[in-house]
């Protein structure tokens, strides 16, 4: 980031007032505004914060018009590619992928720190069976600060770095707990000789009573589907965190505030609402039907999975996750399942229909991803919890990112109030 001579100017009631533009590596310049309530008297209004920078941040850039996605400068293409997800999350933090002894440090701390305080395994009797499993890892994670309370000094980075590693380390074992705990299964505890993403399979889908051999196939699917989750600049949940953090919270609260944001289904909760709409479309024979509704304003019918509210071209890990579909599909022998025909007739549509091509409607990471999952065994309601899984990597990036910084101050919007004048209380025998 840099700061050139250029300025906006302001007109208000004949005064003029000056701002600098800030310049960053991509993206759209900035107006610095900092200083707007001092030399105006007045506040900006962007409800959503769609025109409004909350913090410089090094980690994440996305350019919608072209359909790009870079981790740290790098494309999301190469990463899911060419690295695993550990080796991505190590990127995100410190800023360059590791070399050969750092990646092999690093896995190898991640692998000794997956089993989680048997007291806490104990929490999960508390919800009920039938309990939402994001509503569960929500108190889980938010548990932990419980368990690490003690002599923690977040500006230390020695402090910072234990905390990443515990929290990116324990997600999978939590969340292989609640689908566990919600199934009835027995708890399976980790393997120190499966690498990130297959010990995750073997926690949710082992038994005790037969050997778990994880297919590497499967296991490189999914180890795709948490790299391209891993992190997209300031979303709700990725704000929600920074917001939480900016108040000194620790890490554990403000990855469930950002887990709690995540649940919605504007957000996190998109895949698994998209399946559905799959599974209500029914056949590829109904398609043309469904679209005509799609495009039907009185119709309250909507496409679940296409387009997105940063990107206005093709979402870059949409075209990733199709071929991750592909592969996953092929090597279950399910080439010709229904809901991924169902999926290609819609894809093919949205792609060459005028309607869409003018709105720019294109696939999303979600159109296929709940296929992905569903394939690999992961029911619907655990969908967004794997989302959470990933994510972490990204929010503790950011939480990192944003305590480091030395403009950081604690989160507070300005509102602009429309509810009553002052008025005085009337008397009991007035109201």
């Amino acid at each position: 980031m840099s700061t050139q001579q250029r300025t906006a100017t302001l007109t208000i009631d004949g005064k003029t007032v000056e701002f600098p533009v800030m310049v960053g590596t991509h993206g759209n310049d900035v107006i610095d505004i900092r200083t707007l309530g001092g030399k105006t008297g007045l506040f900006t209004y962007d409800s959503g914060f769609l025109s409004t920078a909350s913090c410089q941040s090094h980690i994440t850039f996305i350019d919608g018009d072209k359909g790009e996605l870079l981790y740290r400068g790098y494309p999301i293409e190469q990463l899911a590619e060419k690295c695993s997800f550990l080796e991505v999350a190590y990127l995100l933090r410190n800023g360059e992928l590791p070399n050969k002894q750092q990646k092999e440090h690093f896995e190898d701390v991640i692998r000794h720190h997956t089993l989680v305080h048997d007291q806490l395994t104990r929490f999960y009797n508390g919800f009920r069976r039938d309990a939402h499993p994001m509503a569960v890892i929500v108190g889980v994670v938010g548990a932990l600060s419980a368990f690490y309370h003690q002599g923690f000094d977040y500006s230390d980075v020695e402090m910072r770095d234990v905390c990443f590693n515990r929290i990116i380390a324990k997600l999978p074992t939590i969340v292989a707990l609640a689908y566990r705990y919600n199934t009835g299964l027995p708890f399976m505890y980790p393997r120190n000789d499966l690498d990130y993403t297959s010990n995750f399979m073997y926690q949710m889908f082992g038994v005790p009573c037969e050997e778990y051999k994880p297919n590497p196939v499967l296991s490189r699917a999914l180890d795709i589907i948490f790299t391209l989750h891993a992190d997209h600049e300031q979303n709700a949940s990725t704000s929600t965190v920074r917001l939480a953090g900016s108040s000194g919270a620790n890490p554990f609260a403000c990855v469930a505030a950002g887990i709690a944001c995540l649940w919605g289904p504007a957000h996190g909760g998109a895949n698994e609402a998209c399946l559905k709409m799959l599974e209500e479309i029914g056949d590829v024979a109904h398609v043309g039907e469904y679209i005509a509704r799609a495009k039907d304003k009185s119709d309250s019918f909507k496409l679940m999975g296409f387009g997105h509210r940063v990107y206005k071209n093709f979402d870059p890990r949409a075209k990733l996750m199709g071929k991750v579909c592909a592969d996953v599909l092929a090597e279950l022998g399910l080439e010709n399942d229904r809901l991924f025909k169902l999926a290609k007739a819609l894809e093919k549509i949205a792609l060459e229909d005028d309607y869409f091509i003018e709105k720019k409607l294109y696939p999303n990471v979600d159109f296929y991803s709940g296929i992905v999952q569903k394939a690999l065994g992961i029911p619907t309601a655990m969908f967004t919890c794997i989302f959470a899984l990933a994510r972490t990597a990204g929010w503790l990036a950011q939480w990192e990112e944003m305590l480091t910084d030395p403009e950081y101050k604690i989160g507070r919007p300005r509102q602009l109030y429309v509810g009553p004048a002052r008025r005085d209380v009337p008397e009991l025998a007035k109201r």
